[in-house]
């Protein structure tokens, strides 16, 4: 099935999804489709699998392939879906890239991998990847030094935009990186570079800050991405304290959701309490919640609750 390519203009809320494991930490294809289903129906303008939060690592190339086809096939258009390619191996990332575009992907999401410490080395590699891939795969560019330990500098940027037009989205994660987000669109006015979209990650944690800096949106894998489908639409209605004090009222639960190395699965746990998959499995290496921590977070969403309901008691009156 063919589905339209992604392209510069994006704009919107993309979900980082979740890869659903059934309790013996097999991939789950009934839960995943459950998860299309659900999240299909919040109001989100895309949808990217095998990241971070994906727990792509930990898979199969044969489990990635059929994931990916899984998703694919049941979202039948729905929505577009990026597919993360990232491998050391560029015969692994090649092969994912292709085999998702013949499904039906909108596009690919990368990030350099290994030892790459000059500008000339990112680059190099940048031009290994595209020309492997060939012109025809959209490419979103997923710039999270912390995970990669790769920094694109913005003279580097540059040289890849204007060479390579199938560029067209960055995954913005720099921390910090504001100023780099700033830094982008000021070069895009002063020199006529290409404009191309950026959608941040890290739980959008700086998303009102990121959009005033001239973000389109965000690609991230918060438990609620209708919020941030709410918060881009009043920013964009030019509402901004609504959609800041709609924020506000969810930062708690993002940021406890954040945290490295734990927050996947208080993430899957969210999720499950949503009714998008069927258990919070994490594959091994990955903590299960205590009886501590679903305190903690049942509290959270209490709380939660009652600031979006007085938000929406305040809008009323």
């Amino acid at each position: 099935m063919s589905t339209a390519r992604i392209s510069e203009t994006e704009r919107g809320v993309y979900v980082i999804a979740v890869t659903p494991f059934a309790e013996d930490g097999s991939v789950d294809f009934g839960g995943t489709r459950q998860m299309v289903d659900f999240f299909c129906g919040l109001g989100v303008q895309g949808m990217t699998i095998l990241g971070v939060a994906g727990e792509a690592s930990k898979m199969t190339e044969e489990e990635s392939e059929a994931f990916a086809a899984c998703v694919i096939r049941h979202m039948s258009g729905r929505l577009p879906v990026v597919v993360g390619v990232s491998n050391q191996s560029l015969a692994s990332l090649t092969r994912l890239s292709h085999k998702a575009m013949e499904l039906g992907a909108a596009g690919v999401m990368m990030q350099p991998q290994g030892a790459l410490r000059t500008d000339d080395d990112v680059y190099n590699y940048m031009e290994m990847v595209l020309a492997a891939l060939g012109p025809g795969v959209p490419v979103v560019y997923q710039d999270y030094p912390q995970v990669s330990g790769v920094t694109m500098s913005l003279s580097t940027w540059e040289r890849v935009i204007r060479a390579f037009p199938q560029v067209v989205m960055m995954k913005h994660e720099q921390v910090p990186g504001l100023t780099k987000l700033s830094r982008i669109r000021a070069l895009e006015k002063e020199k006529g570079l290409r404009r191309i979209s950026i959608l941040v990650g890290n739980n959008a944690i700086y998303f009102p800050q990121e959009l005033r800096r001239g973000a389109d949106g965000a690609m991230t894998g918060f438990a609620f991405p209708d919020m941030l489908v709410k918060v881009l639409e009043r920013w964009t209605a030019g509402d901004r304290q609504a959609a800041e004090d709609l924020f506000d009222a969810y930062l708690p639960v993002l940021r406890y959701e954040l945290q490295p190395g734990f927050g996947l699965s208080v993430r899957k746990e969210i999720l499950v309490r949503r009714g998008a998959i069927p258990t919070p499995k994490v594959r091994y290496p990955g903590p299960r919640l205590s009886p501590v921590d679903h305190a903690e977070l049942e509290a959270l969403l209490d709380r939660l609750n009652d600031k979006v309901a007085a938000l929406e008691s305040r809008a009323a009156a």
